[in-house]
C-alpha cells in the first residue's frame, strides 16, 4: 500500500506535524449534491445504489470533483452487516430503514451467523477495491461500520427509534442475551472493517449513532465495552503502513477520556462538544475529529467561514484536528456552502500548524 499524494489526513489521526488542518465531511456523498440525486435515481432504490459497485464508486468520487476534501469514504451504509445477516432490509422515503425480520426472542439471536465479508459483503469489497483504485492516490479512502450497539438497536427494534424502548427492554430485562447479541455484532464488524482494510480502505471509522441514548453505566458495558472489542479485533498496519481508527458516539462527550482509552487513535466528536474543552480532557491519548453544528451551513458562507475559524480557534495550535461536522450533512444543504467550509479551513488552518 503505497502512500497517498495527499496524506495530510492520515497524518493528523496519527498526531504527526502538518501543514494545515485536513478537512472532510460526514455523508460528503449524499443527496445534497445534484449529481448524487442523478445516480440515486438510475439505481432505482439506495440499497440498489450501495449493492453496485460501479454506482458506488461514481458517488464516493463526486464530492471530490466538486471540493478539495482530503479523504474520501466509502459510500455505503451502516446497516450492511443486519442485512447480510438476513434481517431483510428495505429503505422507505422520509421514513428511513425497516427489517423486514427483526429480532424478537433468543431463538432468532442465536441462529444469527457472522457473516463473510468476501462472500455476503462481496459488493462492499468491490466497491472498495474500485473506489481506492480509481483515487490513484490522491486522497486517502476510508472504510466504515456502525457500532455493535448501534446495530443491535436497529436490528431489534426494526428500525429507527425514539423511544428506544425495544432494545432496551431486552438489556435491561435479558442482559446475558444482549451480550450474545453484541458479541456476534463485535466480530462480525471487526471481520467487515478488516476486510474493507485488505481491499484498500487507509483508515476506518466506527460510527456509534445511537450511544449517547444510554446511561453512563450502561453505555460502558453495552456500546463502549464492545467498540474496545471490536478495535482488539483489527489489523492496523498492512504492508508496513499503520490504518488510523476513529470512534464516533453521537452524544459521546459526557464519556471522552472513557472513550480516549478504548485504543483508537481519533475521536469524532458531536456539535454539542466544546473542542477546545475535550482536547484538554483527553490530552495526547487520541486527535478529534469536528465538530461543525451541520446546521450552520444553512447561513451564509460569511457566517460559514466565522464559524469554521471559531473551531479551529479553540482546537488551537498543532497536530491532531481533523476538521469535520459534529454529524452528517443534510440533504438540503447548497453545495456552494460546503465549499465555503472547506475553502474557509484551508485558509484559516495554516497560521495553526507553525512550521
Amino acid at each position: 500500500m503505497t502512500n497517498p499524494i495527499n496524506d495530510t489526513f492520515l497524518k493528523v489521526l496519527l498526531k504527526q506535524p502538518v501543514d494545515r488542518t485536513p478537512v472532510w465531511m460526514m455523508r460528503q456523498a449524499g443527496r445534497y449534491l445534484p449529481e448524487y440525486r442523478q445516480i440515486r435515481e438510475q439505481a432505482g432504490s439506495f440499497m440498489g445504489l450501495c449493492t453496485n459497485p460501479e454506482l458506488a464508486c461514481e458517488v464516493t468520487l463526486q464530492p471530490l470533483r466538486r471540493f478539495a476534501f482530503d479523504a474520501a469514504i466509502l459510500f455505503s451504509d451502516i446497516l450492511t452487516i443486519p442485512d447480510a445477516m438476513g434481517l431483510g432490509l428495505s429503505f422507505t422515503e422520509g421514513e428511513g430503514p425497516k427489517f423486514a425480520r427483526p429480532l424478537k426472542n433468543a431463538a432468532d439471536i442465536e441462529k444469527l451467523a457472522v457473516p463473510d465479508p468476501e462472500v455476503e459483503l462481496r459488493y462492499v469489497m468491490d466497491a472498495v477495491r474500485l473506489i481506492r483504485k480509481n483515487l490513484q492516490g490522491s486522497v486517502p479512502l476510508i472504510g466504515f461500520s456502525g457500532s455493535p450497539w448501534t446495530l443491535a438497536t436497529y436490528m431489534v427494534e426494526g428500525g429507527s427509534s425514539k423511544s428506544f424502548q425495544k432494545i432496551k427492554a431486552l438489556m435491561y430485562e435479558q442482559p446475558q442475551l444482549m451480550h450474545v447479541l453484541l458479541d456476534k455484532l463485535a466480530r462480525s464488524v471487526a471481520d467487515y472493517l478488516n476486510a474493507q482494510i485488505m481491499a484498500g480502505a487507509q483508515a476506518v471509522m466506527l460510527f456509534d449513532t445511537w450511544g449517547g441514548m444510554l446511561t453512563s453505566e450502561d453505555y460502558a458495558e453495552f456500546s463502549l465495552r464492545y467498540a474496545k472489542q471490536v478495535r482488539a479485533l483489527l489489523k492496523t498496519e498492512v504492508d508496513g503502513q499503520k490504518i488510523p481508527t476513529i470512534l464516533f458516539t453521537k452524544g459521546g462527550g459526557l464519556w471522552l477520556e472513557e472513550m480516549a482509552d478504548a485504543g483508537y487513535d481519533a475521536l469524532g466528536l458531536d456539535w454539542q462538544t466544546n473542542i477546545h474543552q475535550a482536547r484538554l480532557r483527553v490530552g495526547d491519548k487520541v486527535a478529534l475529529q469536528g465538530n461543525m453544528d451541520p446546521v450552520a451551513l444553512y447561513a451564509n458562507p460569511e457566517v460559514i467561514a466565522e464559524k469554521v475559524k471559531t473551531i479551529l480557534q479553540h482546537y488551537g495550535s498543532g497536530s491532531g484536528h481533523v476538521f469535520n461536522l459534529g454529524h452528517g450533512i443534510l440533504p438540503d444543504i447548497n453545495p456552494e456552502h460546503v465549499k465555503a467550509m472547506v475553502d474557509a479551513v484551508h485558509q484559516y488552518s495554516p497560521a495553526y500548524h507553525p512550521s
